[in-house]
C-alpha cells in the first residue's frame, strides 16, 4: 500500500521536495488520482490507466464512456481531468495573449499543442502578431476537413489587417497523428503567403499538430 512506502518514495512527498518535474507521469497521475481502489494503490491505478490509453494525451483525448470504464475511475474523476486540461489551456493561452513576444518556435509550439492537440476534426488557426512579434490574437479561422480550396486567404487577410499584424504563424492540426505537411498543406501556405506579401505581412512559420508532435514549415525549410 502506498501509505507503507518510504517518505521520499510517495508521490505527493517527492514533488514537494525535489519538484514536479522529478515524478514520471504514473506519479502525476496519481497525484491527481488521490485515492486508489481495493487491492491496487493509486500509483497503480494510473499505471493501469496509462497502460490502459497509451499515454497522458490519449488519457486527456478519452470520452467519458471511455475513462470511466477503468475500475474505480467515475464521473467525478473525468469532470476533474477536463477541467485540469481546460485549465491548462487557459493558462497558456493568457501567457501568449498578453503580449509577450515570441522570440523561438518552442514557445509557439507549446501553445498550438495545447489548443489543437485535442482537436477530433482538422482546425485551421492563426497566430497574429505585431511587428515586433508580440502577440495580438490566436484565433481558430476554419473547421472542418482542410485543403487548398478550404482555407480562404482573403479572410486570413481581413483579420491580420483588422488586428493590424505585422507578422503571423498559421497552424493546423491532423487529427490521423501524422506529422507531415502534405501537398495541400503546401498549397495552402503558398496561397497564403502570396496573399500577405501584398499588404507587408510576414508568415513567420506554419505548424502542424499532430498528436504530441509538431511540425514547423520554417525548420523543415518550407517557409520561403
Amino acid at each position: 500500500m502506498l501509505k507503507d512506502w518510504p517518505e521520499g518514495e510517495k508521490p505527493r512527498e517527492k514533488l514537494l521536495s525535489l519538484g514536479a518535474a522529478s515524478l514520471s507521469d504514473a506519479e502525476l497521475l496519481a497525484i491527481f488520482l488521490r485515492t486508489g481502489v481495493n487491492g491496487c494503490d493509486v500509483v497503480e491505478l494510473a499505471r493501469h490507466l496509462l497502460a490502459n490509453f497509451g499515454s497522458i494525451a490519449a488519457i486527456y483525448r478519452a470520452d467519458q464512456q471511455a475513462f470511466c470504464q477503468v475500475r474505480g475511475i467515475g464521473a467525478a474523476k473525468y469532470a476533474q481531468l477536463q477541467a485540469c486540461l481546460e485549465m491548462t489551456k487557459r493558462y497558456l493561452a493568457e501567457e501568449i495573449n498578453s503580449g509577450v513576444a515570441l522570440t523561438s518556435s518552442a514557445q509557439s509550439k507549446q501553445f498550438l499543442l495545447s489548443q489543437l492537440r485535442n482537436e477530433t476534426n482538422e482546425v485551421f488557426a492563426v497566430l497574429f502578431l505585431d511587428s515586433q512579434h508580440q502577440v495580438i490574437r490566436f484565433e481558430k479561422v476554419f473547421h472542418g476537413t482542410l485543403n487548398a480550396s478550404a482555407v480562404y486567404p482573403r479572410v486570413v487577410l481581413e483579420k491580420a489587417l483588422n488586428y493590424n499584424a505585422g507578422a503571423v504563424i498559421l497552424a493546423h492540426n491532423h487529427p490521423s497523428g501524422v506529422a507531415e505537411a502534405s501537398i495541400s498543406d503546401k498549397q495552402i501556405t503558398q496561397r497564403l503567403q502570396q496573399a500577405l506579401a501584398l499588404v507587408e505581412i510576414n508568415v513567420l512559420d506554419h505548424m502542424i499538430v499532430a498528436g504530441h508532435q509538431c511540425f514547423s514549415f520554417a525548420e523543415h525549410g518550407l517557409i520561403n
